[in-house]
């Protein structure tokens, strides 16, 4: 048997036969980090998922105007719901599975239970559902998250157009609150389709002008709406697409200094092209035009195809893309997400393909 003897190193840099005082010292140091290490690994306990969903009960359901109810609900062991500030949503799961967002429009201070109210949208098969619960029945919520945060400002314009009044009834009461300088301007078809005036009625009323379309003839213009804005305003603007536009074409020549909003209608779509999507499990073949987005295309032959925000950040309308180039326009979805999946409510595909989607 032939025994080879490894090469001797030499003990120090210099190759000098003695240890290298740095050499050991740094030896020692990671030693010692290993050794630490796989002791406070064998301590440190298992990490596991956070359940984030929370099974709620409704307690009330309350008929705010016709077409509108608002829901009270609440843990069925009475414990303390998280905190949220003015501007927050629930991701609200209903029993069959569809998920819709809808503005919490309670007491902030109320850690008992969350509000929130939803209008009846003709053919809408989430606001239907919503309209078909009774108290007693389980409710699943995601949230409470803010898209929409409420900030500290001196003087206040909130502009509310119809069931957009869901978000800024909060931020109205904690500037009256705060003691802030703060005007109140709500729209709607007519004075009865407009929900919470009841509410609306214990605060000053010179602070608050309601407008319904009825009385004036037309929609109100954004210059029309803005005039009411103390000077230097933060504005608040929340309801149709058309208001907010308005809104923010007009904002230069009014008082105010600067405006946020949050609309519940999709987004327009910007420089979009025509394009087509396979369907693959439908064996249906789509043409998508350039102003319209997929998922409203797909929705007329699958209606029940799962959607909610339709402004890319929820992720329900996620869809597996089995081939094509997407055109992706969301704010959610991480690389590797995108590498596989699409969000049909905003997503497009890139110039000239064709997108197969696993749907």
């Amino acid at each position: 048997m032939i025994t080879v003897e490894p090469p001797r190193l030499p003990a120090d840099l210099r190759g000098r036969q003695r240890p290298d005082r740095l050499f050991a010292t740094v030896g020692a140091a990671v030693a010692a980090y290993r050794w630490v290490s796989r002791i406070s690994g064998r301590r440190r306990p298992q990490v596991t998922e956070v359940d984030r969903n929370l099974r709620l009960v409704v307690e009330r359901i309350t008929v705010e105007t016709e077409g509108v109810v608002s829901l009270r609900l609440a843990r069925p062991d009475g414990e303390p719901l998280p905190a949220w500030r003015p501007g927050a949503h629930l991701d609200l799961v209903l029993p069959s599975g569809r998920v819709r967002q809808y503005s919490l429009c309670g007491d902030p201070d109320d850690r008992v239970a969350y509000r929130i109210a939803a209008r009846r949208i003709p053919g809408g098969s989430g606001s239907a559902e919503v309209h078909g619960l009774i108290p007693g029945d389980l409710v699943t919520v995601r949230g409470p998250r803010n898209a929409f945060p409420f900030v500290a400002a001196d003087s206040y314009l909130f502009i509310a157009g119809g069931i957009g009044i869901t978000p800024i009834l909060p931020m109205v009461h904690r500037a009256a609150a705060a003691g802030a300088d703060w005007r109140l301007v709500y729209t709607g078809r007519t004075l009865d389709s407009m929900p919470f005036r009841t509410e609306l009625a214990t605060l000053p009323a010179g602070r608050i002008w309601l407008r319904p379309d009825t009385e004036y003839g037309m929609p109100a213009a954004g210059a029309e709406l803005l005039e009411h804005a103390p000077a230097g305003a933060t504005v608040y603007c929340c309801g149709p697409l058309p208001m907010i536009t308005s809104v923010r074409l007009d904002l230069p020549g009014s008082p105010a200094r600067a405006v946020h909003f949050e609309r519940f209608s999709a987004p327009p779509i910007v420089d979009g092209k025509p394009f087509t999507i396979r369907l693959v499990r439908s064996g249906t073949t789509l043409p998508v035009p350039a102003d319209r987005s997929a998922l409203d295309v797909i929705r007329e032959a699958l209606p029940d195809v799962a959607y909610s925000c339709r402004q890319g950040f929820c992720r329900t309308c996620k869809v597996r893309v089995l081939a094509g180039a997407p055109d992706h326009r969301d704010s959610v979805l991480t690389g590797e997400e995108r590498a596989s999946d699409i969000l049909i409510c905003v997503s497009r595909a890139a110039r000239g393909a064709t997108l197969t989607l696993d749907l």
